[in-house]
């Protein structure tokens, strides 16, 4: 948690915002009975959004059960970076709704045991966290509606606010 990092993390905290503000569009996708199951289009975006389902419930898990890990400050980072990962998987169910979709994504397991240690955690989640910013970034372009592709970019940004949080590779 280096403040010398300080103007990157408003960076970011601006382009979030501006990209929130234009949030109430998502779950508006259409018209009814255009949905992701006649739609090529909307159904090609709902399973990139299944797949973004997946990496943020996998996320909140790793958050959700890594608190052994952790202790002060850093503990307290997590709860709110889990209470954020919440807020994904809703807005990312809303979303595949919205296209008129099904919610099928599932959380991996993540094998924790493995961290050895707050070091060992943080580099984990790091990486989830880059895996998940640069999810984000790849599928910006093979999104076809307008709703999931602000719902992406939010994401994206989120998920480099949290890389901001974290300390640069894990420890």
């Amino acid at each position: 948690m280096d403040g010398g990092r300080g103007f990157g993390r408003a960076a970011v905290l601006i382009a979030l915002l501006a990209v929130i503000a234009s949030l109430p569009t998502v779950t508006g996708c259409g018209g009814s009975g255009h949905g992701a199951e006649t739609d090529p289009e909307k159904g090609a975006d709902a399973a990139i959004l299944n797949a973004a389902l997946s990496r943020e419930l996998t996320l909140r898990g790793v958050y959700a059960r890594g608190r052994s890990y952790l202790n002060g400050a850093w503990r307290s980072a997590a709860r709110r970076l889990r209470a954020e990962e919440g807020q994904y998987v809703d807005d990312v169910t809303k979303a595949i709704r919205g296209l008129g979709g099904e919610s099928e994504g599932e959380a991996e397991e993540v094998d924790l045991a493995q961290a050895r240690g707050r070091a060992g955690y943080l580099a984990l989640v790091t990486a989830l966290e880059t895996d998940a910013r640069e999810f984000y970034i790849d599928k910006a372009a093979q999104l076809n509606t307008a709703a999931p592709r602000t719902l992406d970019a939010w994401l994206a940004a989120g998920h480099g606010q949290h890389l901001g949080v974290l300390p640069p590779g894990g420890g």
